[in-house]
């Protein structure tokens, strides 16, 4: 009789049967160990791996139990072969067992790259509601930029049209004063043309102003001051700064109100125009005659000095 042993870095073998006498328990056991592979084979199969091998084992495991059990009632003359059987069942179940531990290795592998898919997922699912939020956040800001924008060009266009409204009446304004000043330029032209028009040039000519009655005349004879004094003539004062007799040409200064006016490179004959007083009343100066370091001539002035005011002023 021989009686099984465990091997070395292998699973345990139950003894070997006596021969002529079979115990109760080795139909138990071998059952016993059949169903173990069972359902160690279908472990297997429902982790999914290596499934139609393990199957196909099932089936040659299923048809070993129906071969063993015809073989119990001739154990005794099968022994040998039993214990063989044994052995190989023995290895097998090994083998099942590297295969199962190959399979949870695996699905561990499956399950970690499963969780790291995830984690990307959700960052990636992350980064597009950031993405989402900062557009509608950007769509939101230009919305309300153009809607700012609107309303300041809308006020803009009020001002404008305000704005435009007040300068064409100040255009109409100012046309209307520049049609006075052309109309105050050519009466101020007629006046001088005027009075330019009825200059004497000697004494004769002078008498027959006079005689019109029109204008006031003063008659003057300046001598040059070494002291550079005025000399008065009508309202106003003169100072004879210099002659030429050869050109016949002076100049003077004529002190009107508090200002000083300087003439210079007149000639005789030439009238010398200049406004006097608040009402802006037109004088005018003849020299008939440039003599040595004297002057001779006539003042000019306004009879009606309330028809002859260019710019009556203002009174209180």
């Amino acid at each position: 009789m021989s009686s099984l042993t465990p091997k070395e870095g292998g699973s345990y073998q139950p003894p070997k049967p006596p021969a002529g006498n079979t115990p109760i328990w080795i139909p138990l056991v071998l059952a016993a160990a059949i169903v173990a592979i069972g359902v160690m084979a279908y472990g297997q199969y429902s982790a999914g791996v290596a499934k139609e091998a393990l199957d196909t084992r099932v089936a040659a495991l299923e048809a070993r139990l129906q071969e063993n059990a015809q073989r119990v009632e001739s154990l005794q003359k099968e022994d040998t072969s039993l214990a063989s059987d044994i052995d190989l069942v023995t290895k097998r179940v090994g083998l099942t067992d590297k295969e199962l531990v190959s399979a949870r290795k695996f699905a561990e592998k499956v399950r970690q790259d499963a969780e790291q898919a995830r984690v990307q997922l959700d960052s990636e699912l992350a980064t597009k509601a950031s993405a989402s939020e900062v557009a509608a956040n950007v769509a939101a800001a230009r919305e309300e930029a153009a809607a700012k924008v609107a309303e300041a060009q809308k006020s803009a266009d009020t001002k404008i049209s305000g704005v435009s409204g007040e300068v064409k009446a100040v255009a109409t304004n100012l046309e209307a004063t520049n049609r006075n000043l052309e109309e105050s330029k050519r009466s101020l032209v007629d006046v001088k043309n005027t009075l330019s028009d009825q200059i004497a040039r000697n004494s004769s000519e002078l008498a027959g102003l006079k005689l019109k009655g029109e204008r006031n005349f003063t008659e003057f004879e300046i001598k040059k001051a070494k002291k550079n004094e005025m000399q008065r003539v009508g309202d106003i004062r003169l100072e004879l700064r210099e002659t030429d007799i050869k050109k016949q040409k002076y100049a003077i200064i004529i002190q009107v109100d508090d200002n000083k006016l300087e003439k210079k490179d007149k000639l005789a004959n030439e009238p010398i125009q200049f406004l006097v007083g608040r009402d802006k009343l037109r004088y005018e100066i003849v020299v008939n005659n440039v003599g040595k370091d004297t002057i001779s001539g006539y003042l000019s002035t306004p009879k009606d000095k309330a028809l002859s005011a260019e710019r009556p002023a203002t009174r209180d």
